[in-house]
């Protein structure tokens, strides 16, 4: 399965969403905030990310800084402050987005859509 680096500030948050991933198959690595996530990603890449955006050195940099860095990451944004946070996370390059509050068969479905392999013939998300 996918490596996963799930970025949040909320601790409960944080341990629930990789308790779901890796009841999926997934490894999971979590980082607490935007800048201690881009540091994890650099030492060990991952194939997904999942990031808070309101946060300490939040989402939108993060997504901003690592996009520049690695043109075909995935990324998922989410958020709890409204549908206008993720339409600007989804403007800098966040592959998809979910709004908080969301069921753990939700996040296992935007992975799962994130990390499929393109249908043949059409263009590759990223």
């Amino acid at each position: 399965m996918a490596r996963i680096i799930i970025i949040d500030d909320d601790e409960g948050l944080r341990n629930t969403l990789s308790r779901v991933l890796k009841g999926a198959g997934h490894t999971v690595a979590t980082a607490i905030n935007g800048y201690q996530g881009v540091q994890l990603f650099r030492a060990e890449p991952a194939d997904l990310i999942i990031t808070d955006i309101m946060m300490p050195y939040g989402g939108l940099p993060t997504i901003r800084v690592l996009r520049d860095e690695n043109p075909g990451l995935k990324i998922i944004a989410m958020s709890g402050a409204g549908q206008p946070h993720l339409d600007v996370a989804g403007g800098l390059g966040a592959t998809s987005t979910l709004a908080k509050p969301f069921l753990p068969k939700e996040l296992i479905e935007a992975v799962n859509a994130v990390l499929a392999p393109p249908a043949p013939g059409t263009a590759p998300q990223g």
